[in-house]
């Protein structure tokens, strides 16, 4: 028999069961494929990127069918108007899973406008770059005007 004193808490337990119980479980589906995840990213204007392949030692040393990346989120980092016009040049690796790395400016607009630029292109998604069918890593660089 329970005592007087330790049934509040046993109540308190059994609303909690019930309510874990009754709660339905919500899953969110999941993309099961490549194309599919690339579908819900946000569409973008394709640039005209130059990209160069990273040499790695791991990596065959011909490859007979070399595709490059597909930009596939590429949005553009605006500047501010009304501001000199200003040109930045910035070099980056297109990783083998689509995401910009080491993104690195070669001609400055400045402190702020660089910053901008690098967050930016940060954020962008690539299909990345395929050598053989194998997806490889690639040099990108490209060129932004304030004009």
């Amino acid at each position: 028999m329970l005592c007087s004193r330790h049934w509040p808490a046993v109540l308190v337990s059994l609303i909690a069961a019930a309510a874990f119980a009754s709660s339905p479980s919500v899953e969110t589906p999941h993309p099961t494929t490549l194309q599919q995840r690339e579908q819900q990213l946000p569409k973008s204007l394709a640039r005209a990127s130059q990209f160069a392949n990273v040499p790695h030692i791991s990596m065959l040393p011909q490859c007979k069918d070399v595709q490059p990346p597909e930009a596939l989120a590429t949005p553009d980092p605006l500047f501010a108007p009304g501001t000199v016009r200003k040109r930045v040049k910035v070099s980056f690796i297109v990783g083998t899973d689509g995401r910009v790395h080491s993104p690195l400016i070669l001609e400055s607009a400045g402190v702020l406008g660089d910053r901008h630029v690098l967050q930016t292109v940060r954020t962008w998604r690539y299909r990345p770059a395929t050598c053989n069918g194998v997806p490889t890593e690639t040099e990108g660089k490209i060129e932004f005007s304030s004009r």
